[in-house]
């Protein structure tokens, strides 16, 4: 087993997300959905979920059961896209199944997690020795809900 895995714990519809989730990406998939054997505090034997999956060849865990606390901000999934049709594929896949967007890239889907659907390429921006350049790339995201590349790189090369 991986020494880092994320843990998503989710009120309900956990196996329903991760189903989802491994749906948009290659080298995705559940590894296994397992009921916990013991009571607890959110119900009896069988009633929290423990969904195992693989999320773009990463280990992902995430558990179903009452109290969970709402996701927010401080946390996101970043997915880094090689292309536009990837960003708009991904993008689209979220908003028709009831996410909601937000600004600079990021969505939030109908569980309550955040994704930021990045291109690649606005890392490079964002990292370039030119910090001008740099500075065009990151003032024009920052008015962009879904993240435009070919705009990203025209205000990167100043044009």
């Amino acid at each position: 087993m991986d020494k880092v895995v994320p843990f998503l714990w989710f009120e309900k519809e956990a196996e329903m997300a991760a189903r989802f989730y491994v749906s948009l990406l290659p080298n995705s998939q559940v590894d296994g959905v397992t009921g916990l054997a013991s009571e607890t505090p959110s119900g009896p034997p069988g009633s929290v979920k423990v969904i195992d999956f693989t999320l773009a060849g990463q280990p992902y865990v995430a558990m179903e059961a009452g109290g969970a606390e709402p996701f927010n901000h401080s946390v996101s999934l970043m997915v880094l896209c090689d292309n536009q049709a990837e960003i708009d594929r991904l993008w689209d896949a979220h908003r028709k199944n009831g996410g909601s967007e937000q600004a600079c890239g990021w969505l939030k889907d109908r569980w309550g997690v955040n994704w930021q659907i990045t291109p690649r390429a606005l890392m490079e921006m964002m990292r370039s020795p030119d910090r001008a350049a740099a500075k065009r790339a990151s003032d024009a995201m920052l008015k962009m809900v879904k993240l435009d590349l070919p705009a990203l790189q025209r205000a990167f090369d100043g044009g």
